[in-house]
């Protein structure tokens, strides 16, 4: 249970779905779908849906083709967006405000990368007293392999393994596929 007492509701946080966040990030079409499915789903039942999107001075400049959300999902005008620059999606943003002013003490987690943005914005709302629920088909991650990581499909699967062990006094966490996610729980 939420050590926010005062905010009984969920929010859908959609991260990073970028053009040049998710090319070629495995099982890319089928997390995208999955994301779909729960934005239609969060829609239905009137949950708050917060996109967040990820810029720098590298690849993804604000405004850049690759900076874009990718064009199979999209985002209505009523549904904040979250700019960031830092891993944690709540370092220097205003997502803490936008969950406060809508009761939110509860996140679904979604996006990518895995091994970057999605560990910390976890970590991150859950040390701020969020109960936080990472969505084990709904996240991916590139391949940097090269550079010395596991591949991407052991990468996703030991977030998913660790975030489902994740525990703390007053809060909970863990992963849930896109089928079985309940908004209201």
């Amino acid at each position: 249970m939420t050590t926010l007492t005062d905010r009984p509701r969920t929010a859908l946080l959609v991260i990073d779905v970028q053009v040049g966040v998710v090319a070629g990030a495995p099982r890319r079409d089928d997390v995208i779908a999955n994301i779909n499915t729960l934005v239609d789903k969060a829609r239905s039942e009137q949950v708050p849906i917060i996109w967040v999107q990820h810029s720098d001075d590298g690849g993804l400049a604000q405004g850049s083709d690759d900076w874009q959300y990718v064009p199979e999902l999209s985002r209505r005008d009523d549904e904040p967006i979250v700019h960031k620059r830092y891993g944690d999606s709540f370092e220097a943003t205003d997502l803490e405000a936008l969950l406060a002013e809508r009761g939110v003490g509860r996140l679904v987690v979604t996006g990518a990368q895995s091994d970057a943005c999605i560990r910390s914005t976890l970590h991150g709302g859950f040390v701020r007293g969020y109960d936080v629920t990472l969505v084990s088909d709904a996240h991916t991650t590139e391949d940097l392999s090269e550079y010395g990581a596991p591949a991407p499909e052991q990468v996703i699967a030991h977030t998913n393994l660790y975030w489902g062990f994740h525990r703390a006094p007053g809060r909970t966490a863990g992963t849930v596929e896109t089928g079985k996610v309940d908004f209201g729980a």
